[in-house]
């Protein structure tokens, strides 16, 4: 594994911790939330900060499943063929699903500029949007890099499959 290689994962690694931290960070506002409800009383914009936290635990924690495999494989049809093939077709799907994600990321980038010049924020505690969409690209943009990692892994190992 190239050092490259080795820091990408261990960026998706990071990444993962603020997802971790996000999905905390939501179960306690949400636990807080319904205690003070107990006593008549509530948070105002958890609806909203429980939904922005959730488009970062989700975005965040994307590269890491990925280096983990942690994602939903439909692979019955593919598990048939030579491990030569399984490699060509987990790098076509690689880099069909990196492509993908960099698309996702420059909409998202560009997404989060033009919400950034008009001021979005929410409704009702007026956090800026933007920083979250960055996020979003952000963690995006980091799967494209596992996936482009996970491509030139499966080319090498179909270049060594095919040599032998």
């Amino acid at each position: 594994m190239t050092r490259l290689e080795k820091n990408i994962i261990a960026t998706a690694e990071k990444a993962n911790w603020i997802a971790a931290a996000a999905l905390i960070l939501m179960m306690l506002l949400t636990t807080l939330d319904v205690v003070l409800r107990l006593f008549k009383n509530s948070i105002p914009g958890t609806y909203e900060i429980i939904g922005l936290l959730g488009a970062v635990v989700a975005s965040f924690a994307l590269g890491y499943t990925s280096v983990e495999k942690g994602h939903i494989a439909v692979d019955f049809l593919v598990m048939r063929f030579s491990p030569r093939v399984q490699a060509l077709a987990g790098a076509v799907n690689a880099l069909v699903a990196a492509v993908l994600f960099g698309l996702i990321t420059w909409q998202s980038l560009l997404y989060a500029v033009d919400l950034m010049k008009k001021g979005q924020v929410t409704l009702t505690v007026q956090l800026p949007i933007y920083p979250f969409v960055f996020g979003i690209a952000a963690g995006c943009g980091l799967l494209a890099l596992v996936l482009a990692v996970e491509f030139l892994h499966d080319i090498r190992t179909y270049r060594d499959l095919r040599r032998s």
